[in-house]
């Protein structure tokens, strides 16, 4: 088929790249304009438009697909479809009608559980214990189209945000594929029980609360894990935490209870297994605790 894609994070890339690699013509490629970014706050493209780049595909950026002149240069591209992956702008109708067979969208989560921004984030945090892929007709709603086709896969206790989000990326682009090569697909309209919003992640979410059970701290520090990242604070320093286990043992919330940064949690305790200290790299406890020593009895904060 002749496609448009439409994707801006490191997510979408495998996506762009399993549909060149299943034959089908990408036409154009649109993406998010480039922000300002590192210290000297220059525009630097993103993960699609980089790709795009090195397969030499033609990138469009514009920030708004409103206008009349955008119209234009899309239907002028006489697509057979779009490919919507965590593009980041809101399509109009009339841009979701002007492809010949309509706009398809990959979302990362059983829809209709977890419409909206952070579908990965929140199926962790929630403590669920599966969540997919689905590929979406889209339609003006938000993530409220009909489903073409949906994967499964099972949230494993050591998954993180970020290595849910890998599988999910692969899984997605898998999808896309077998959908389009199976077209024309019966839709399945979503059901209006079981709807729930992945609102985007705050980051007054990122604070632990020592107070709350072990498996509640356990989610949050791989819920919001690598971004923003879960944080206590010690000494007066804020310190994130990226990995974790629900563990044994009992004490004041908060308190370190071995040499191995297990901490007391309301109930339980969680082993802190993966840390970031301000400025500095991502560690593992224990080559953290060479250089940062925080003994049984310490309070973290």
């Amino acid at each position: 088929m002749r496609l448009i894609f439409m994707g801006t994070p490191e997510f979408s890339v495998p996506v762009l790249d399993a549909l060149i690699e299943a034959g089908h013509e990408i036409a154009a490629v649109y993406t998010q304009p480039p922000r300002p970014a590192g210290r000297g706050k220059k525009p630097r493209p993103g993960p699609v438009h980089k790709r795009a780049e090195a397969l030499d595909l033609p990138v469009r950026h514009p920030k708004s697909l409103r206008g009349d002149d955008e119209l234009t240069a899309f239907k002028a591209l006489e697509a057979d479809a779009a490919i919507v992956v965590a593009y980041g702008l809101i399509l109009p109708q009339i841009i979701l009608d002007a492809p010949r067979l309509g706009c398809f969208n990959i979302h990362a989560s059983l829809l209709p559980r977890w419409r909206g921004a952070a579908p990965i984030h929140r199926a962790i945090l929630a403590g669920d214990a599966e969540t997919g892929v689905c590929i979406m007709q889209m339609e003006a709603g938000l993530d409220t189209g009909p489903v073409l086709m949906r994967a499964k896969t099972a949230i494993a206790p050591d998954d993180t945000v970020s290595t849910l989000h890998d599988r999910l990326s692969v899984m997605g682009a898998e999808l896309m594929v077998s959908a389009l090569s199976a077209l024309p697909l019966a839709a399945e309209a979503q059901p209006d029980s079981g709807v729930t919003y992945a609102a985007k992640i705050d980051k007054a979410e990122a604070r632990i609360d020592w107070s709350r059970p072990a498996v509640e701290v356990d989610r949050q520090i791989r819920g919001l894990s690598p971004f923003p990242g879960a944080w206590f604070e010690l000494d007066g320093e804020r310190l994130k935490v990226l990995m974790s286990r629900v563990s044994h043992g009992a004490g004041k919330p908060g308190q370190v209870l071995d040499d191995k940064l297990t901490v007391a949690c309301g109930t339980g305790a969680v082993s802190l297994l993966r840390l970031q200290r301000a400025g500095k790299a991502p560690m593992d406890r224990d080559v953290l605790l060479r250089g940062f020593p925080v003994g049984k009895g310490r309070q973290l904060g």
